[in-house]
């Protein structure tokens, strides 16, 4: 398993600490770690239309002859 360290604002830092001491999650790590995956179930679509286009843009751009 790999592990990250994260930066959070004061504000959500707060709001992290009282969903697990109001036993809403066991620890900060549960609350990551749920809402990096409910981030992928949400974006992947999206993120992976977005890199498609990116990539045929590149690809077209590619086609074009060069200036002189």
């Amino acid at each position: 398993m790999k592990s990250i360290q994260i930066e959070l604002p004061d504000k959500r830092a707060v709001e992290v600490n009282a969903l697990v001491e109001e036993g809403w999650f066991a620890n900060e790590n549960e609350i990551v770690h749920l809402a990096l995956a409910e981030f992928v179930r949400r974006y992947r679509l999206a993120l992976m239309e977005q890199f498609h286009r990116d990539d045929i843009a590149w690809a077209l751009q590619q086609k074009k002859p060069a200036a002189t």
